[in-house]
């Protein structure tokens, strides 16, 4: 293998996007301690993502709140389709809130912090904050409440490996 093949084959390696069409910046590893309990997920203002004003459209921040979801569990080395298909387990939004504190606009550069806030029973629940990342102000924050069950949409207990998993980010766990 070159030098250069090596440099590509490690780039590629090391970098961890949501899709090709870089709406994602390139988001960091997740580095799990004692203080750093949050995902971050970087992701850019598409056009299509305003309104006439050039606002962004309120249930957009849905979509990301589930971009960050997403990407915390690729970060920890799991993902949704293979919890579905080899482990039967879904996680169905029940319940979201938002609360919008300021707009974003086209071609902004985001970032979507996420965290478990809560595991008891068959109840997941996230909460996220949408941040502008050049000057860090807070444009909206939200929760999603996801019961964890099976393909027939009966209520289940989650995999251990990924409760253990997810258990290492819990911010209701005082260590």
């Amino acid at each position: 293998m070159t030098d250069s093949e090596m440099a590509f084959s490690e780039k590629e390696e090391n970098e961890v996007t949501a899709d090709e069409n870089s709406l994602f910046d390139k988001n960091p590893p997740l580095q799990v301690g004692k203080t750093q309990r949050t995902s971050e997920t970087r992701i850019r203002v598409r056009y299509a993502e305003t309104d006439q004003m050039g606002v962004v459209y309120y249930a957009n921040y849905l979509i990301w709140f589930e971009i960050g979801r997403v990407e915390l569990l690729r970060q920890l080395g799991f993902d949704y389709k293979h919890m579905e298909i080899e482990d039967d387990c879904w996680i169905p939004v029940v319940e979201v809130s938002c609360r919008y504190k300021s707009p974003a606009r086209y071609d902004d550069n985001l970032t979507i912090q996420t965290e478990v806030a809560t595991i008891r029973g068959s109840v997941l629940k996230f909460r996220y904050r949408v941040l502008r990342t050049t000057d860090k102000q807070l444009l909206a924050e939200g929760e999603t409440t996801h019961v964890i069950t099976d393909g027939n949409m009966q209520k289940r207990a989650l995999p251990e490996k990924y409760l253990d998993g997810l258990n290492t980010l819990r911010t209701d766990i005082v260590e």
